[in-house]
Formats: structure tokens, C-alpha cells, sequence
């Protein structure tokens, strides 16, 4: 993984609430793999106009296991301008196989073929000729044809396999990376994100952990803590004009012990995350969220038992959850900011897109009283 370089949102003293894990990452929930291609190319390619700044993230659940196994998950889609495959499935079925893959809006359908051919070889012992098994993996996007030069479809198979090869336990870069690479987030530069929080259940610490790629909202839209960042942070640069024309993706884990209904319902709270950033889930937004749980191993159904055995938090305890799942959403968020480097600018631009700068933000929190003097 790409190091990260800048500081993040605690480094620099924002007062976002709730213990964090140890990596302030969706990595802090055991077994979670995160893996990223990244692709930048300042001169545009032969025959074509704009630079390429695009890629994929993976997020392998089970990382370290042999064999495939099934998560249980939940869904919610905010606002539907956008993609993520599998949903049906995950709706009735309530699980989902294998990794999560997030990429732009045509590299959708390269890296969902390319993380199929991925399973397949890496668990060839699984898939024998007799079991007639189907793989529908989750892949979801967002549009980076603002920095790169998304109908050229850069992404290739190669570079799906690239981010499942480099998957990782350990600390996840954010901003300019992965599918993230060309993201934009209320006008500044965007892109990948993580956070996660520690809750404790019956004398036994939980983790859950947020990934988000952000490329949604607009200048005037921005929130941090509370505090009206982007109404102060106002210009005239076309980059600060900017309308909604993007989405989100957020994909929250958990190793808390959750069924399906529970785990769409956290999802759902992602919208409140988002939320908190500023954004209504504009129009042109594709807002779609994904919880899953790594508790509750089961082997896969063809080979389960009739009848399987579950340990599910009670409902009436849920809220603290909740709570986890939408301030991590909403300092992964302001993390993939704070990550992001300027990007764009160049001879073959439309646009450059600076990051949201440290200092500004600093003093506008300052002037509400949030931060010291």
C-alpha cells in the first residue's frame, strides 16, 4: 500500500467521538484485507485527450482463509445513481461470497470478470466440476471522468487482479488511491477513506470499521464537526462551482455477531454518516451501502448442515452500533480529504482540483471555537 504522507484527521486534532481500533481502519476488524491498483498517467494514451487517474480498491473478508466463505450482509441504497452488483442477492439471500471491489463507472464490468477468473483459480479446490456453483461478487463505482479519461476504459483485468494480489492486513492509505485515485468530495479532492470504533458487548470488545470512496457533494455542502466548513472556504475557482455529479460508496465490517436484518439497518445509518458531511444524497449521487459481519462463519450452503446454529446481538442493543457506524462513516470521510493530493491542472485538463487545505480548514474550526487557540 501506498504510504500515507499526510496527516489525518486526529493527527491534526478534529474532536471526532468514539475509540478508535488500533489502525483507525477497516483493517482493525480481524481477517480484513484491503488491496489497491492505482493508475496515473499525466499525458493522455495514443488517440486520446484526457490523463488517466483511476483504479480499484479490494476488500477481501476471511483473508487469511483457504477457502471461500460466506459473510452475512445488508444493503441500503441512499440514492440509486450508481452501481453495486450482487445486491439482489444479498436482499434475499442475506450473504455475499468473496471480496468487495470498488473501481469507476465503466470499470465495473472488467473487474467483475476479473475477480470471478481470481476466485476461481485461487479457490480452484473448491470449485470441482461437480459442484455447478455460481460466483456473483460485489463490485460498486463511482464517476472519475472529471480527472480521467473514464470512456477510454483504462481498467483492465490485470489491474483487478493488481489490487487482489496487493491486499493487505495491515494500515490502508487513503486519497489518492485505488479506485479513489480521481475522486472528488465537495469540491476538493477525494477519494478513499477509513475509520473504525471499538464497542464493547458483554465484557468483550467489537470492532467495526468503515471504508469509504467519496466523490459526492459540493463546496457550499461541507461540514466538519459540526462547523460550515465549505460556506467559508467559498472562491472563484471553477472547482469550487462545481454542482453534485458524483456518489459514495461506503462498505462498513464488523466482527459483531449480526444477522441480515441487522446489517442492512446498520447500513442504512450510513446515510446519517454522510449526512453529518453535509451532503442531502443529491440527485446525481449514487449513495449505496454495504455492512457485513465476519461472525458466523458457515461453510458454503451446498456444503452446511441442514439446520445452522447462530449467536446474534439482541436487537434492543443495536444502538451503540449505530452509533459506531456513523461516526466512522463520517471521519473516514473527512480522512480521504485530508489524504488527497491536488490533482489535474495540466495542459490536458478540464479541471484541477486542489486538495482541501490543512491550514484553512484548521482556521475555520478555530474561528467556531472547536479547536485551541
Amino acid at each position: 500500500m501506498n504510504k500515507q504522507t499526510k496527516p489525518r484527521a486526529r493527527d491534526l486534532g478534529l474532536p471526532f467521538t468514539g475509540r478508535t481500533g488500533p489502525l483507525n481502519a477497516i483493517t482493525d476488524v480481524e481477517g480484513i484485507a484491503v488491496g489497491f491498483q492505482t493508475i496515473r498517467e499525466e499525458t493522455p494514451r495514443p488517440g486520446r485527450k484526457l490523463p488517466v487517474r483511476t483504479g480499484v480498491t479490494a476488500i477481501l473478508p476471511h483473508s487469511d482463509s483457504e477457502i471461500p466463505v460466506p459473510v452475512y450482509a445488508g444493503v441500503h441504497r441512499f440514492n440509486g445513481n450508481g452501481e453495486m452488483t450482487g445486491t439482489h442477492w444479498i436482499e434475499d439471500g442475506g450473504t455475499f461470497l468473496g471480496p468487495v471491489m470498488i473501481t469507476n463507472t465503466h470499470g465495473v464490468g472488467i473487474t467483475h470478470h476479473a475477480t470471478i477468473r481470481w476466485m476461481l483459480e485461487r479457490y480452484a479446490s473448491t470449485y470441482d466440476i461437480g459442484d455447478f456453483l455460481w460466483l456473483m461478487p460485489v463490485i460498486a463505482e463511482t464517476y472519475d471522468g472529471v480527472l480521467s479519461d473514464i470512456n477510454g476504459m483504462p481498467v483492465t483485468e490485470a489491474d483487478a487482479r493488481a489490487a487482489l494480489e496487493n491486499l493487505s492486513r495491515g494500515p490502508v492509505s487513503e486519497g489518492n488511491c485505488g479506485g479513489g485515485t480521481g475522486m472528488i468530495t465537495y469540491g476538493f479532492k477525494g477519494g478513499t477513506g477509513t475509520s473504525s470504533r471499538i464497542l464493547t458487548y458483554a465484557g468483550k470488545d467489537y470492532t467495526v470499521g468503515t471504508l469509504v470512496q467519496a466523490n459526492h457533494g459540493q463546496r457550499d455542502w461541507l461540514t466538519v464537526c459540526g462547523v460550515p466548513v465549505g460556506k467559508h472556504l467559498q472562491d472563484n475557482t471553477p472547482q469550487s462551482q462545481l454542482k453534485e455529479r458524483g456518489s459514495i460508496i461506503v462498505v462498513i465490517a464488523t466482527d459483531l455477531p449480526l444477522a441480515p436484518h441487522q446489517l442492512k439497518r446498520l447500513a442504512r445509518r450510513a446515510a446519517i454518516g454522510i449526512g453529518r458531511n453535509g451532503t442531502p444524497g443529491g440527485n446525481n449521487s449514487g449513495d449505496i451501502f454495504l455492512a457485513f459481519s465476519t461472525a458466523n462463519p458457515q461453510p458454503m450452503a451446498h456444503r452446511a448442515p441442514e439446520m445452522l446454529s447462530l449467536e446474534i446481538l439482541n436487537d434492543l442493543h443495536l444502538d451503540a452500533a449505530y452509533m459506531a457506524a456513523v461516526d466512522s462513516v463520517e471521519e473516514a470521510v473527512v480522512n480521504a480529504m485530508l489524504a488527497a493530493e491536488d490533482s489535474g491542472g495540466t495542459p490536458h485538463d478540464r479541471f484541477r482540483i486542489d486538495a482541501l487545505p490543512h491550514d484553512a480548514l484548521l482556521s475555520v474550526l478555530r474561528h467556531h471555537g472547536l479547536l485551541g487557540v
